[in-house]
């Protein structure tokens, strides 16, 4: 054999070794992840830095914060960077229904209210009992940055949850609508007649109620996460997707997060919240059940986490759980969150639906201490 020979033999060698060691290096990762099933000691790495908050000592939005509107709770917080100011999207319920509404802050903390941005649709529409603005088409959704509101065909867009009836709470099937802004202010309704996601097509475990949407893009397409509750009577998520936010298409897999019956979600499994967490997908979530010391129904906040969006692996043990806060403040249900990162005091600022002695509210975790 000659030098050259020789040579080539040897990088063909190497090659064959390097390519070797790459299949050994992913059959290792198959072997932590079988079947995109992620090993418990990945989902506690994972899940570490989402545990341990720090409790803000009272609401930062409450029933009180529109005092025309005559509400006696609210819930559902969606946080976001807009110019140089925050914004939150939140709705409230007066015993009618549901209507949204935003409101301003320069310090996450103290919020200015800014009246509705959607309220009742017209008599005997899907949306006549109430909306709630809660699938904002953001333009990132990385742990690491401040979410915006992201222009699509010159609009901004936003899928928001809604029921038929009025005079009560979520009645009726429940569908999703679609609406559009051209100065993130002022909303308009994509149709004040025809639900983009409904009941109708919706398989056994999503036939009753179609619950709220969780809106992001990714690789060309949107994907839809939102709970629903099926002839069963028990809330679990799924997803479909979309090229043009309005024909959505169901995943054949639905559920993907469903009732563990021994877990926290026992009962219900609801209101997904996705981000991207340097090199995986996660999911916060609120699941409710009975597997409480005192074998009430209380709701606390969960993660599932993915890499493909699809297949999904839930973390048994909560990240916090519903009488947490010090003052009694969410004794009852900690819920229904939205997260955003401060960059100024490098924080996450976690809002979440707070339910107990003062009534429910809007309550804030932080990842440092924001009080003396």
């Amino acid at each position: 054999m000659n030098r050259r020979a020789g040579f080539l033999f040897v990088i063909i060698v190497c090659a064959i070794i390097n390519f070797h060691e790459n299949v050994l290096s992913q059959q290792t990762k198959s072997s932590e992840i079988s079947d995109m099933q992620i090993d418990r000691a990945i989902l506690d790495k994972w899940s570490a830095p989402y545990r341990n908050w720090h409790y803000y000592p009272d609401f930062v939005v409450s029933a009180s914060l529109e005092k025309d509107l005559n509400f006696t709770m609210v819930d559902g917080p969606n946080v976001f960077r807009h110019g140089d100011e925050w914004r939150m999207f939140y709705f409230g319920y007066d015993d009618t229904g549901y209507q949204s509404c935003l409101a301003t802050s320069d310090d996450l903390i103290h919020w200015e209210p800014k009246g509705l941005v959607m309220s009742y649709g017209k008599a005997g529409a899907f949306d006549y009992g109430g909306v709630v603005f809660v699938g904002p088409l953001f333009d990132s959704f990385n742990m690491s940055q401040s979410p915006r509101l992201k222009k699509w065909q010159g609009k901004y867009w936003v899928m928001y949850g809604c029921y038929p009836q009025q005079g009560g709470y979520e009645l009726g099937p429940g569908a999703q609508g679609l609406a559009w802004s051209k100065d993130g202010l002022k909303w308009q309704r994509h149709s004040a007649d025809t639900p983009v996601l409904s009941i109708e097509g919706a398989a056994e475990w999503e036939n009753r109620v179609i619950y709220s949407p969780c809106i992001i893009e990714h690789e060309g397409k949107f994907w839809n996460f939102y709970n629903a509750k099926g002839v069963a009577g028990r809330e679990q998520i799924g997803f479909a997707t979309s090229t043009d936010l309005i024909h959505w298409k169901r995943h054949d897999g639905n559920p993907v997060i469903n009732n563990n019956p021994g877990g926290y979600d026992a009962l219900l499994a609801a209101n997904p919240e996705i981000y991207w967490d340097k090199d995986h997908w996660l999911m916060f979530y609120f699941g409710a059940s009975r597997n409480n010391p005192d074998k009430k129904v209380h709701a606390h906040s969960l993660m599932a986490f993915s890499l493909d969006l699809i297949h999904w692996t839930v973390h048994p043990e909560p990240i916090f759980m519903a009488g947490g806060h010090p003052d009694g403040l969410d004794e009852i249900h900690a819920h229904n969150i939205s997260l955003v990162y401060n960059e100024k005091n490098d924080t996450h600022y976690m809002f979440y639906c707070a339910v107990g002695k003062k009534g429910r509210g809007i309550g804030l975790l932080t990842s440092k201490s924001l009080v003396e």
